[in-house]
């Protein structure tokens, strides 16, 4: 039994505990670009959702502030059987209901999470998740349908959340949505929708309170009105500063900037095929971009490092696919495409489109770096390749309730993705994968590949099959990859605080001097 061997040895990994604070106080203003679209961690894949479910929930294991995997409402945890993780929970934790954290708090959690009548929209990269069984008060085996290689990096996810079970069983869907309850170092106060969410310190929390008293996340989806919000004191932390706006921060007495590698990509996605709103594949998209060619045409069509430069001030580095040199299954031998007009133009022709086509690009606004101002220039570049392009920028929650998640953002739209498990599978699966909430996309081959993927514990024999997965989508030119983003946050001096890779705002890790 080979993979037996391969993950019975894993070691168990304890937490060091962390020393507690003291009593909390101030207040700190955090701009977002948008508002969440809900506060229920499991039923979203969006950064600033997730920004607010790291403060008020906590995860069985946790990123710390080097991004390393680290337990968190876990105590340690072990392999068991090629299908099987156990994990002993930590005693004495409570809800900030005052339900107590225990097995049944797991188990009730994660199977809500992959209840397949639910629909969680965070559920895509869980399906793997076929039960969990209660072995005692404070002790869980988590079953999975195959071997699955990182189970154990998806327990820290944001959609992981623990939950308390009578609460979230007894109130509706909606009201959670609005009402969030955790066992994390804040508690939720109030949202009022687009204008802020509050938070306030929880003075009983496990690790000790926290140092700040109130954190408040605001939206604000202009750059320029974020950055003078900051420096007019009106907040304290803004992120996505765009580049061109940096030096202002780094030249004011009162503020600094910022930065980290992020591992957000930029992409335009396209429409190869219909899925339905079960998302059930309905057929072949009834349009150009279903033809590989149209693709790899727009593909060639644009300059990417033209882009990078002018609108980016340089802070954006090319990638051939949607995954950095962090991530496991990164191929550095796969180099970006280069714009070629020439051979643009001739696969245009060859598609039956000689004297170019017309497409739409749907974009956010304010969700991104400057990702209005990177659609304009892509729109233009690709409409004078001859790919006449019309641009739709749409408000965050709007395009993601109203058509990224039933699938009508087609035929072309601009998406970004960080992924904080730093794996291929959590890229391939929630975005290529048939059958996904994001994808609009089937390839037999690839679904196949990426299923097998999903079961490989042996790493180089899994690496291998990444870099196959890899070079598959560029050849069907299954996406456009734009760069990897540089991720620059302003904030006031008075604070103590450094930017994280994974873009996580985590208030327990603040303090004001």
């Amino acid at each position: 039994m080979r993979v037996k061997r391969l993950v019975l040895p894993a070691l168990v990994l304890v937490l060091t505990p962390l020393l507690a604070w003291a009593a909390p106080q101030g207040k700190v203003i955090i701009a977002q670009g948008v508002d969440p679209s809900t506060l229920d961690p499991m039923n979203h894949q969006e950064t600033p959702a997730s920004n607010l479910s790291t403060n008020i929930f906590d995860t069985l294991l946790e990123r710390d502030q080097e991004l390393k995997l680290v337990p968190q409402l876990a105590e340690s945890y072990r392999i068991v059987a090629p299908t099987v993780w156990e994990f002993k929970l930590r005693k004495g934790i409570k809800f900030h209901n005052g339900e107590p954290f225990d097995a049944e708090s797991v188990k009730f959690s994660l199977e809500r999470l992959v209840d397949p009548n639910l629909k969680m929209r965070g559920a895509s990269p869980f399906a793997p998740l076929s039960r969990v069984e209660i072995v005692d008060s404070h002790t869980v085996r988590i079953h999975t349908k195959a071997p699955w290689p990182i189970l154990d990096t998806l327990m820290s996810a944001g959609q992981a959340a623990m939950l308390p079970p009578k609460y979230y069983r007894e109130k509706e869907m909606a009201y959670v949505a609005r009402n969030p309850v955790g066992s994390g170092p804040f508690k939720f106060v109030r949202w009022m929708k687009d204008e802020q969410i509050e938070l306030t310190a929880n003075e009983q929390y496990w690790r000790g309170a926290p140092k700040i008293k109130t954190l408040i996340f605001r939206p604000i989806p202009d750059d320029a009105v974020r950055v003078a919000a900051l420096q007019n004191g009106e907040i304290d932390i803004a992120v996505n500063i765009p580049p061109h706006l940096a030096t202002i921060i780094a030249n004011h007495p009162k503020l600094f900037l910022s930065t980290a590698p992020s591992v957000r990509t930029i992409q335009l996605m396209y429409y190869t095929h219909e899925f339905d709103r079960q998302h059930k594949l309905v057929g072949p998209y009834p349009g150009p971009v279903a033809d590989r060619r149209v693709r790899l045409a727009m593909n060639y069509a644009v300059d990417v490092d033209e882009i990078i430069k002018s609108v980016l001030d340089g802070k954006g580095v090319r990638i051939a696919t949607l995954l950095t040199s962090k991530h496991f299954g990164f191929d550095p031998a796969l180099k970006p495409i280069k714009q070629d007009l020439a051979k643009a133009k001739r696969l245009l022709a060859e598609a039956g489109f000689p004297n170019g086509l017309d497409v739409v690009l749907n974009s956010p606004q304010g969700r991104y770096v400057r990702d209005k101002e990177v659609a304009e220039a892509l729109a233009g570049q690709l409409t004078k390749a001859g790919i006449r392009t019309q641009l739709k920028t749409h408000e965050w929650g709007a395009y993601l309730n109203g058509m990224v998640y039933i699938h009508k953002a087609g035929p072309v739209w601009l998406i970004g993705w960080g992924n904080a498990t730093y794996d291929a599978e959590t890229v391939y699966v929630p975005l290529f994968r048939s059958g996904k909430i994001l994808s609009n996309y089937f390839n037999a081959d690839f679904d196949r590949m990426v299923d097998e993927a999903q079961t490989i514990m042996d790493p180089k024999k899994r690496l291998d099959q990444y870099h196959r997965i890899n070079r598959l989508w560029i050849e069907d030119a299954a996406a456009m990859p734009l760069y990897q983003q540089l991720d620059l946050y302003g904030a006031t001096k008075r604070m103590v605080w450094k930017a994280r890779g994974d873009e996580r705002l985590k208030g327990f890790d603040m303090a004001l001097k």
